[in-house]
């Protein structure tokens, strides 16, 4: 058996993302040197930690269940074991012989019920034990019996319905849908980005172009073997943008083509955007800055440093503004052409995950660790509504597309947000209320997203399903 710390650090590591605990994981990489370890991430598994830990988990049972001769005790395994209780010192031995204390009064108790029918065969018809036994079992059998819950179950999507895109070696972190055309795609921790054809006169699931992020080592390019976490379409469609930890933006056409590869941050990429004219790119590191980027020319337009910490999400307000938060608790809104901040935010008190401009690019929402989510105006420092209901951190949040500004000007605006309390909260902001609390996912949620028209609202989360709500 070989075991090396930068073998345990790297599946840790692994698990961490997993988990989307993406700061905490990022730390933890830098201080035990992830970066500098020959560990290939996209040979190893998606839950190699959990895998692992389950299978010991299951040789301790073993321990616990078998004889010293190998056998079972009474033929079958005793109930299973806690991971707590696996780790405890003398767990094998307690259990052990608790069971086997069990097994001898159970042993003896069925001696004497021999011996006393024994003793009253002569008297007895035959049989009759047996059936009052039989008897007894069925009543018992009967009073046990619990009438299942009535719960909406899963949808099956019939598989003319779906299609499985296949390609992906390793954990696939986010997908993008093109604006103009049937085209996704998505970013990995294989260290690609993939563009995937679904128009109708596409072969299914074959059609895909792979985006291979790689490096110059030694004059010659070879694979990152870093994760692609950021990606985002252009207005037009004609262009992808993706962001890598290995501290580079890249510009792709749709064709999968390499256009420009943008390399000033000094490690990770967190977010990037693009802005609605589509001459710049917008992007967040844990170097604690942010660039604006020229997209014609893949040259830096201004590095922003304003941030004490990591700069974790970006949105642009217009062509030439835009909002950024940090795990150092606050907001900035920068412009281009300015050398200092022309708005900061603070009030929150914890790490600021996400930040979102309504449609009108008058309001900007932004969620937080501090288990808040909070409404900003540029017209006061202070926020316009401080809005608190979830019991656990919020991940992201996603404004709809209704109201002013927007193909739906007749519908309501509303703000998702998605917790790790498992919920999904909707809020009306102009009253500053939660109007929906969605709470059918058992696990951290960590996505959501309208339809084009506002009326759907679809989530995903860890307990590995998708809902689609109706927000009306």
């Amino acid at each position: 058996m070989s075991i090396s710390s930068d073998e345990v650090n790297f599946l840790v590591y692994r698990y961490l993302q997993e988990s989307g605990f993406s700061h905490s994981a990022f730390t933890f990489g830098i201080e035990s040197h992830i970066s500098q370890s020959n560990i290939n991430g996209a040979l190893v598994p998606p839950a190699a930690l959990i895998s692992i830990i389950q299978k010991g988990l299951q040789y301790v049972e073993a321990e616990v269940s078998i004889n010293e001769d190998g056998t079972l005790f009474d033929g079958r395994p005793i109930e299973s074991l806690s991971l707590i209780d696996a780790v405890m010192p003398d767990v094998v031995q307690t259990r052990q012989q608790a069971y086997r204390d069990k097994l001898a009064q159970q042993q003896a108790a069925a001696a004497a019920a021999a011996a006393a029918a024994a003793s009253q065969q002569g008297s007895a018809k035959n049989g009759e034990n047996t059936a009052n036994g039989e008897e007894n079992g069925a009543h018992t059998i009967a009073n046990n019996h619990t009438d299942m819950m009535e719960v909406d179950g899963d949808v099956e999507i019939p598989p003319n319905k779906a299609v499985v895109l296949r390609g992906h070696e390793s954990e696939v972190f986010i997908c993008a849908w093109n604006p103009v055309s049937d085209l996704l795609a998505s970013g990995s921790g294989d260290s690609t980005a993939r563009i995937w054809n679904l128009s109708e006169n596409s072969t299914s699931g074959s059609t895909q172009l792979v985006l291979r992020h790689c490096i110059r080592e030694g004059g010659q390019d070879v694979p990152s073997n870093k994760d692609v976490t950021s990606l985002d379409w252009n207005s037009e469609g004609t262009l992808l943008a993706t962001g890598s930890y290995d501290g580079f933006a890249r510009i792709w056409t749709k064709d999968g083509n390499l256009a420009s590869t943008l390399g000033q941050h000094k490690g990770p990429i967190f977010a990037l955007k693009w802005n609605k004219k589509g001459n710049f790119i917008l992007s967040a590191g844990v170097d604690k800055t942010t660039i604006i980027w020229d997209a014609h020319t893949g040259e830096a337009k201004q590095q922003f440093p304003f941030h004490s910490a990591p700069a974790l999400d970006v949105d642009w307000q217009s062509n030439n503004t835009f909002a950024s938060c940090s795990t150092d608790m606050c907001i900035h809104v920068c412009k281009l052409g300015q050398d200092r901040p022309i708005k900061t935010f603070q009030g929150h008190t914890n790490e600021v995950n996400a930040i979102k401009w309504d449609p009108t690019g008058n309001l900007l929402a932004s969620c937080s660790d501090d288990m808040t989510l909070k409404i900003w105006s540029m017209k006061q420092d202070n926020c316009v509504h401080d809005l608190q209901a979830h019991n656990k951190e919020i991940y992201t949040i996603k404004w709809s597309p209704t109201g002013p500004g927007t193909n739906n000007p007749n519908a309501n605006l509303m703000l998702a947000s998605a917790s790790f309390d498992s919920t999904v909260r909707l809020w009306d902001v102009d009253r500053g209320i939660c109007i929906h609390t969605l709470t059918k996912h058992q696990e951290p949620v960590y996505s959501v997203a309208f339809s084009p028209d506002g009326r759907y609202l679809a989530s995903g989360s860890f307990d590995k399903c998708v809902h689609i709500w109706n927000t009306q």
